[in-house]
């Protein structure tokens, strides 16, 4: 496309640092860049009309880590690595609402729940809720973190559950209010975020970076920062992100719905809250993990059948009920949990590889890679 030069003059010159993805990692590197020098000018690129991957299309989980979650990292990490990472979660959502405050981004703390099937299930997390509190409590300044909640079950409605733990430190909040808020902040900032402009290319020129667009519009900048976490393949080719989709469902309001809280279920691969009386219900991609590795957002009648069965049997078994929306958002997941902040050349660096907790790292992540970013200027 061919820039006017009022387009060119007004949006494109002189650009010092160019953010890749307005998610809220891009977003929060922008807020760090500009709170530490005004006078850069930064631009957003984003490829959609609204973030694209799942910043604005995940379920609004403030979470730092379910007790089947931080088992199953144990086994595959040190003790030191999976807490550092539990802190990081922790005081990263602590960094969130510093930026945004609680009313903007409708924060409560009415606690994270593990639910299970069996006992078997339960007895391998309950043994080690001594183990987990005393590693936590450090952390978060608040003793017995993690409790048996079984007598919530009954309260809740649900069905064919045997035991649950809760996460009392655990919140939610709504991510379509976290995103406008962060727009609106670094826009009042003087950040440009410009929406549907989709990266195709970046060249590396030594003394400053060529960005090509899908529409072969061609502009250029000091610094480049990629935040797109699940679709980092396209510019980051050897790096060790894949996509992974979530599908999501949400009712229509429902009458007397008994929960409150956020739901882990089936080792955090299902999650379910409650959201201006609605269901929010998503998850399943274990049920078919090639098929949900994908940068595609679509549904699958295999997912999405899962879900629908689920809410009727075990979540709200009580209610009659509709769906009232659906759609599926895209995460960055690899080998390991630890994000990806480095520089890819001189003058590119990437911020990227949330592993489905962008809300509770995300504004350190930013933080972090405007850090380096800064530090190269």
């Amino acid at each position: 496309m061919s820039l006017s030069y009022w387009e060119q003059t007004t949006y494109f010159n002189n650009i010092d640092i160019a953010i890749i993805g307005s998610g809220i990692v891009g977003l929060n590197a922008a807020l760090n860049l500009k709170k530490q020098n005004n006078n850069l000018k930064i631009v957003v690129l984003e490829r959609g009309m609204l973030p694209s991957g799942a910043s604005s299309k995940n379920a609004g989980f403030a979470c730092f880590g379910s007790p089947s979650e931080l088992l199953s990292d144990l086994k595959n990490s040190s003790e030191n690595e999976t807490f550092s990472l539990v802190e990081k979660r922790w005081k990263g959502l602590l960094r969130l609402r510093k930026n945004l405050g609680d009313k903007a981004i409708d924060f409560h703390n009415w606690g994270g729940y593990e639910v299970f099937e069996t006992k078997k299930q339960y007895a391998a997390c309950e043994s080690k809720i001594e183990y987990l509190n005393k590693h936590t409590s450090s952390i978060i300044g608040k003793k017995n973190v993690y409790q048996s909640a079984d007598e919530k079950i009954k309260p809740f409605g649900f069905k064919n559950i045997k035991h649950m733990i809760v996460n009392t430190a655990e919140a939610q909040i709504d991510t379509g209010k976290m995103i406008s808020a962060l727009i609106s902040k670094v826009r009042n900032l003087g950040v440009e975020v410009i929406n549907g402009f989709e990266v195709k290319e970046l060249k590396d020129n030594g003394k400053n970076v060529t960005i090509i667009s899908a529409d072969k519009t061609i502009i250029n900048c000091s610094r480049v920062v990629i935040a797109t976490n699940g679709f980092a393949k396209q510019l980051l080719p050897s790096y060790q992100v894949e996509p992974a989709r979530a599908q999501v469902i949400i009712t229509e309001p429902i009458k007397n719905l008994k929960l409150k809280g956020t739901f882990h279920f089936d080792n955090g691969y299902y999650y379910f809250r409650n959201i201006n009386n609605r269901v929010l219900f998503g998850g399943g991609r274990n049920l078919d993990l090639k098929t949900e590795e994908t940068t595609e957002f679509g549904l699958t009648q295999l997912v999405q059948n899962k879900l629908e069965h689920l809410l009727s049997t075990m979540i709200i078994p009580y209610a009659k009920y509709s769906i009232d929306m659906r759609w599926s958002g895209i995460m960055g997941v690899g080998p390991q949990k630890k994000s990806i902040i480095r520089a890819t050349s001189d003058n590119i660096f990437c911020a990227v590889r949330m592993g489905g907790m962008g809300v509770a790292i995300g504004s350190l992540v930013g933080e972090e890679v405007a850090e380096m970013v800064s530090e190269s200027l």
